[in-house]
């Protein structure tokens, strides 16, 4: 960075910064992550199984299924290997409700994020609900999953989550 004569104003690689009237120090910050990431087998895998419709977890040391996946074991850092197919329907095991959805949401309607434990699975997946009120969520609802009619292999193949009738 470097100040110009009256030391108010920096700038580096894009980035610039000013003083405010009341003598504040302003910076405009732009947050990027400009690298690529292959998705390995098993995350590869997961997106390939939605863009199928289908959901798969992976068993991790101490025999449990988590899901969706992650490629290393979070007690051991060991690779992990085995796909299981979970779900697709599951059991709500926590909830919110957005009452005001921001830009970049699933929807411009109010509508929930929920933890929901898909059947076979011992870890949450996090994804939206789609009810009309708070009043329709609660904890130990079964709730399955809405697929997009075009799947590409990426989480929001799954367009959102909805009560199981009956």
């Amino acid at each position: 960075m470097s100040a110009n004569a009256t030391g108010s104003e920096a700038s580096s690689a894009g980035e610039s910064a000013s003083t405010t009237a009341d003598g504040r120090l302003r910076a405009d910050l732009v947050l990027e992550y400009p690298f690529n990431r292959t998705t390995g087998e098993i995350i590869g895998a997961f997106l390939t199984g939605l863009r199928e419709g289908v959901i798969y977890g992976v068993r991790t040391s101490d025999g449990s299924i988590m899901a969706p996946p992650t490629d290393y074991d979070p007690n051991t850092a060991e690779p992990l290997t085995e796909l299981v197919e979970v779900g697709p329907a599951g059991e709500v095991k926590s909830w919110t409700w957005c009452a005001e959805p921001r830009r970049q949401q699933p929807w411009n309607h109010p509508f929930a994020w929920a933890l929901i434990r898909l059947d076979g699975a011992h870890t949450h997946m996090l994804h939206a609900v789609r009810v009309a009120s708070p009043a329709e969520m609660r904890i130990g609802m079964r709730v399955e999953p809405k697929w997009n009619a075009e799947r590409q292999g990426h989480i929001c193949d799954i367009a959102y989550f909805e009560p199981v009738a009956g």
